[in-house]
């Protein structure tokens, strides 16, 4: 089986830039394989908390490691002309050397584009805009001029230098569940799918479904990198780990099914849950600690649950 990664989901949700930064140079310290934001104007039901803008802090977390790699779960295709957002993206993967993860979906919290004045058209207009951006960015990353004329997008004779550092390019993750069209865009073009948090326990069926439009295409599903979004659970002892699955279900509990969907665990047993998760096809799991990434539990992960992975 591939070999097991671990990256850090990290909400920028409410959280002043002096802590994000400390979080990420710690991961990056550390050994974690990459950081991870949201692209999003707010958190849904919490609008007046502070919300860094993820591009931005994107650039400023790569100017402020060394190696780990950074990305979004996942940026909202609909913000940013694809276009742009190649340009954006190769001059970040020469800035940070290489480390740019481009994750990437089609887009759906509705009050969040009709208050910012973006239109949002239906689940299948905006899965068909992904599409068409993802062929002209790679467009862009790939060819010394781009030209394109789609239904939603065109470029003629535009050129983008310099290239990615990575080649190709940037990995390319994309997010989502949708089984008709969306995971259709996974197996044409995705290096990384990132199965969302509440799917999880649907993780064998949507693989099926992915599979499936692999076949369909000719694609070989085993070059699909499978990712998870999900909430880790550590604690030091039982006591510690009784605490912290009672704090994450306070304040995750209503976005998260704790009980259902968290891996949770001692040392020790949360090797064997993220073991058991291995097992099932995930080999890259972005984790959101039920404790919003306390530094102790940040190094309690990379001395004792990382290292029975990295063999």
């Amino acid at each position: 089986m591939s070999r097991v990664k671990f990256g850090l989901f990290a909400p920028q949700v409410g959280v002043p830039f002096s802590v994000i930064k400390e979080r990420a140079q710690l991961a990056d310290r550390l050994g974690y394989h990459s950081i991870w934001f949201v692209d999003h104007m707010w958190s849904r039901g919490m609008p007046d908390l502070d919300h860094l803008e993820a591009w931005t802090l994107m650039s400023a977390t790569a100017a402020l490691t060394e190696r780990i790699g950074i990305g979004t779960l996942v940026l909202c295709n609909s913000y940013r002309n694809p276009a742009l957002l190649a340009k954006m993206a190769s001059s970040l993967d020469n800035v940070s050397n290489g480390r740019l993860l481009l994750g990437l979906g089609s887009g759906w919290m509705d009050e969040e584009y009709r208050a910012y004045g973006y239109s949002f058209p239906s689940a299948r207009v905006r899965v068909e805009q992904l599409e068409e951006a993802l062929v002209v960015i790679k467009l862009l990353f790939t060819q010394p001029r781009a030209s394109f004329q789609g239904k939603y997008y065109a470029v003629e004779d535009a050129a983008n230098n310099p290239k990615p550092v990575q080649q190709p390019h940037p990995p390319i993750l994309i997010g989502g569940a949708g089984e008709k069209r969306l995971l259709r865009v996974v197996a044409e073009h995705a290096s990384i799918w990132n199965c969302p948090n509440n799917v999880a326990l649907e993780l064998e069926h949507k693989l099926a479904v992915l599979k499936q439009h692999c076949d369909t295409i000719g694609r070989d599903p085993d070059t699909i990198e499978v990712s998870e979004q999900c909430i880790v659970i550590l604690g030091r002892t039982e006591k510690d780990l009784r605490g912290k699955i009672q704090f994450a279900k306070r304040t995750l509990g209503a976005v998260f099914d704790i009980d259902k969907t968290a891996l949770k665990g001692t040392p020790d047993q949360l090797i064997d849950a993220i073991q058991a998760r291995h097992r099932q096809g995930v080999s890259f799991f972005t984790m959101l600690f039920g404790d919003f990434n306390q530094p102790e539990t940040l190094e309690l992960f990379a001395e004792k649950v990382a290292p029975a992975f990295s063999a």
